[in-house]
């Protein structure tokens, strides 16, 4: 037998809870009458070279302008980040991953950066002339700043230097890197540079809390209203699990981490239709918890038999649809290159409908009015519920920056909807995110 086959082999049957007898030349034979131990895996610290420590203090204590770029790999390392950007004066920009350990109770956060973030994050990293990268392998190239020295932690190597130039490359464990950089740093030193970056961070989170408003009349839901209420709404501890595309955005921007609540995604590979089966395999690890799928309705559709798994199993997963008929954020990205939206239309039904004939209890929501109400009363259901909520497709989720290509594209996009007759969708465009504009 190959010995890949046979290694398959016997990690199998070891997860199976089979015992793996070693045997001197060999990978293991399966002995099904062994009783199986239990074993519990122990923790390793992975501390830098004291010179290559040196080397980055030194980069650390030079630059004026610090800022932190601070990724999942900090999960554990809470409290040191926190010390290390008072130490530093370094304002900290997070990554959707490494949100719901990095935001909570931290003075120095100033919000994410890259295609799903806001202004502020970006503007801490492009006028920094030193930038910390710890426990991220952020992929937004375009975001990163043109001119900084850069210095990144990272417990995996081969992470080092993948989306940018790193002047100073350093394996370790954030925590402990943090720990054994602490000392090394010379204080006191300015704070302008986080000063003048908190100032735009609350600047640019009053404008954020300013689009969750209610619509006028009988205009649809703003996507932000509803991320909003649910955030208002959603428990300390709960599970919040946001599918790909533009509930992603709204889950970055308005759900406020808290240190015990869980912000889940498939945020590494961008697989659509994520929500719904992950708020599965989550309730079912954790019975007693809350967990609320974020569902865009082009990714609630395409495993919408799913539903039928939460009627059977009596799993009491919430399942919020941000109903707006269609692949939303597959049209902004057609409308950035300059394209006419094509394709990107759903012929959707009505969810609430679907959910009460799979024995999982509906609500539909029209009106921004009907929504606060709504959203209580689905929130406290006892059991399995699904809230659709017609959103507003038009609602822009506008990067932090605009690219120059972007911009042609979008007014080549203009051009070209015109041209095709459907001008009326440019008014609706305009009409939804004056808002924003102005």
């Amino acid at each position: 037998m190959p010995r890949l086959l046979r290694i398959a082999m016997r990690e199998a049957l070891s997860k199976r809870g089979v015992a793996v007898l070693v045997v001197p030349g060999d990978v293991g034979l399966a002995r099904t009458d062994a009783k199986p131990e239990t074993i519990t895996a122990t923790r390793s610290a992975v501390v830098p070279e004291s010179d290559e420590l040196d080397a980055a203090a030194r980069a650390l204590n030079a630059g004026s302008k610090v800022t932190i770029l601070a990724g999942a790999g900090c999960r554990d390392a809470h409290d040191e980040l926190v010390r290390l950007a008072g130490a530093l004066q370094a304002p900290v920009v997070h990554t959707i991953r490494g949100k719901e350990s990095v935001e909570p109770d931290n003075p120095f956060d100033v919000g994410m950066t890259g295609l799903l973030g806001f202004s502020s994050g970006y503007r801490a990293m492009e006028h920094c002339d030193t930038l910390l990268m710890l426990g991220t392998d952020f992929p937004y190239q375009q975001f990163f700043p043109k001119n900084a020295t850069t210095v990144q932690v990272d417990l995996r190597g081969a992470q080092l230097g993948r989306r940018t130039k790193v002047d100073i490359p350093l394996v370790g464990g954030v925590k402990e890197t943090i720990e054994a950089l602490l000392p090394r740093l010379d204080p006191p030193r300015s704070g302008k540079h986080l000063d003048t970056m908190l100032t735009h961070y609350r600047r640019t989170r009053t404008e954020l809390d300013g689009l969750a408003t209610p619509s006028r009349g009988a205009a649809p839901v703003h996507p932000q209203y509803l991320a909003r209420l649910l955030d208002d709404g959603a428990d300390d501890d709960a599970v919040l699990i946001p599918d790909v595309g533009s509930p992603v955005v709204w889950a970055a921007r308005y759900l406020r981490m808290n240190g015990r609540r869980r912000l889940l995604g498939s945020f590494n590979h961008g697989s659509m239709a994520n929500a719904l089966p992950q708020a599965i395999g989550a309730q079912a690890t954790y019975p007693g918890r809350q967990v609320i799928a974020l569902a865009g309705d082009g990714g609630l559709t395409m495993l919408m038999g799913e539903l039928v798994t939460l009627g059977q199993m009596r799993l009491p997963v919430k399942v919020v649809v941000f109903n707006n008929s269609s692949l939303n954020f597959v049209e902004l990205e057609m409308k950035a290159a300059g394209f006419v939206t094509f394709g990107t239309d759903l012929a959707n039904p009505d969810f609430a409908a679907v959910g009460d004939a799979l024995g999982v209890p509906g609500w539909r929501v029209e009106h921004s009015a009907d929504l606060p109400k709504a959203v209580t009363e689905f929130l406290a259901h006892d059991g399995p519920a699904i809230l659709d909520v017609v959103t507003e497709r038009q609602e822009l989720s506008i990067p932090p920056t605009i690219t120059v290509e972007q911009a042609k594209g979008f007014a080549l996009f203009a051009i070209r909807t015109v041209l095709s007759g459907r001008g009326t969708e440019l008014i609706d465009l305009a009409r939804t995110n004056m808002r924003q504009i102005f």
